[in-house]
């Protein structure tokens, strides 16, 4: 098949093209003209009108979650809803027959009090979560009937040199930092880069019905059990303080008003419950589970992380 992806400079992008690569022609429109291995040729988003004719669009650009704040609300709108307004435009008026948009779960809710499921009513908090719902309505409005067309909200993605909270936490721990944290007893849900490539993989060869699929792991981990991991996998003894969650809470918000790395924000990513279910794809893609289990995608990703940092 021949494939385009945008967005494909960044950590889920390359890792999609490195899977796809060996079997597919792949395209790429990014703001960036570097060219990556397995990328055939590179658009600028202002090419539009140059893209060549294919068989599947796979929109993956966009701002990310930002705990430290630097970003606008309207630059937050100018790229998660106007882009995917411009190539979902783009894929209508083409020959392409499949479109796999990369939402988010923070579309859906900010918080999950119990399983977060495709058919809950969304909730989002804040510019990032908002847009990317602005974005799912804009697509799912105006979906043709004889096209497939897949919003995906896939919770925090991890694998081999992935960005966010794990590389921080990897380099809190391996610093020899107690982790200060133990007080909090929660259970979250993440998403394998090898569950991410394999759903899209199955999405170009399978046909399923258009619509919104939730895309996870099959298995759900509390921070301790995923710091004690982290420990395990760097060669150190654990150290975990129990500190007072009030005390905690306090620090987060002094973080937040002073726009420090340690905020509300990333407490809640690191700490709060956030679990999520998948049972609608695999149902739809007629699997059991998911190819890579939480553990030892995770244990693979910390120590790729320690070999390379």
């Amino acid at each position: 098949m021949h494939l385009l992806i945008t967005g494909s400079h960044g950590f889920v992008g390359t890792n999609l093209v490195r899977a796809l690569s060996p079997h597919h022609t792949i395209y790429a429109l990014s703001a960036s003209s570097t060219l990556i291995d397995g990328v055939h040729r590179c658009f600028h988003w202002n090419d539009l009108s140059l893209l060549p004719q294919v068989d599947a669009i796979i929109h993956l650009a966009a701002v990310v979650h930002d705990t430290d704040n630097r970003h606008s609300e309207q630059h937050y709108h100018d790229i998660n809803f106007g882009l995917t307004q411009r190539i979902f435009d783009h894929f209508c008026r083409s020959s392409a027959r499949i479109f796999i948009h990369f939402s988010s779960v923070a579309a859906a809710a900010h918080e999950v009090q119990d399983i977060l499921t495709e058919d809950v009513t969304p909730a989002p908090l804040g510019a990032y979560g908002t847009t990317k719902l602005a974005a799912e309505q804009y697509i799912s409005q105006h979906t043709p009937s004889h096209k497939q067309v897949y919003i995906l909200r896939p919770s925090m993605i991890y694998g081999v040199d992935c960005k966010g909270n794990l590389p921080l936490l990897c380099n809190l721990l391996r610093s020899g930092i107690p982790y200060p944290l133990g007080s909090f007893d929660n259970r979250r849900t993440f998403t394998s880069i090898d569950n991410v490539s394999f759903v899209v993989d199955s999405l170009l060869t399978t046909s399923i019905p258009s619509g919104i699929y939730n895309l996870c792991d099959d298995e759900s981990i509390s921070t301790a059990s995923l710091v004690a991991l982290i420990y395990t996998t760097l060669g150190r003894k654990p150290r975990v303080w129990h500190i007072n969650k009030q005390l905690i809470y306090t620090l987060a918000r002094m973080g937040t008003w002073l726009h420090l790395p340690f905020n509300k924000q990333r407490l809640d990513k690191l700490t709060g419950n956030f679990r999520v279910s998948n049972n609608k794809i695999k149902t739809a893609l007629g699997i059991d589970s998911m190819p890579a289990h939480t553990h030892q995608a995770i244990v693979s990703a910390i120590q790729y992380f320690k070999e390379h940092h």
